[in-house]
């Protein structure tokens, strides 16, 4: 009997009650509720893992950058390579592997 009457006691308790009703409401029906901000943490990782990518690749490409633009041997091997570019006194063969289509 004493049981029930603290649990009804606890019930009347305007301050229990409201604080209770806003912390459903944060947690579970508001706009920014815990999954909500779950997923946005989720989704936070995965863009920082995306733009360290990007920034490697942009750090690779200036390398390259600068290597073509001052190294004329480096140059002639970049054109020959994906231009097939080649001298007037030479013949290009392409050969293509099954794994060379994919690219």
């Amino acid at each position: 009997m004493k049981k029930a009457v603290a649990i009804f006691s606890l019930l009347k308790n305007k301050y229990l009650l409201s604080v209770t009703a806003f912390a459903l409401l944060m947690l579970f029906f508001d706009r920014n509720d815990v999954f909500t901000q779950m997923e946005r943490k989720k989704q936070l990782k995965e863009l920082q893992a995306s733009k360290q990518f990007y920034v490697e690749e942009i750090e690779k490409t200036k390398k390259e950058l600068a290597e073509l633009q001052n190294n004329p041997a480096a140059l002639e091997k970049y054109a020959r390579e994906n231009y097939y570019m080649k001298r007037d006194n030479e013949d290009v063969y392409i050969v293509e592997t099954p794994d060379s289509k994919k690219k």
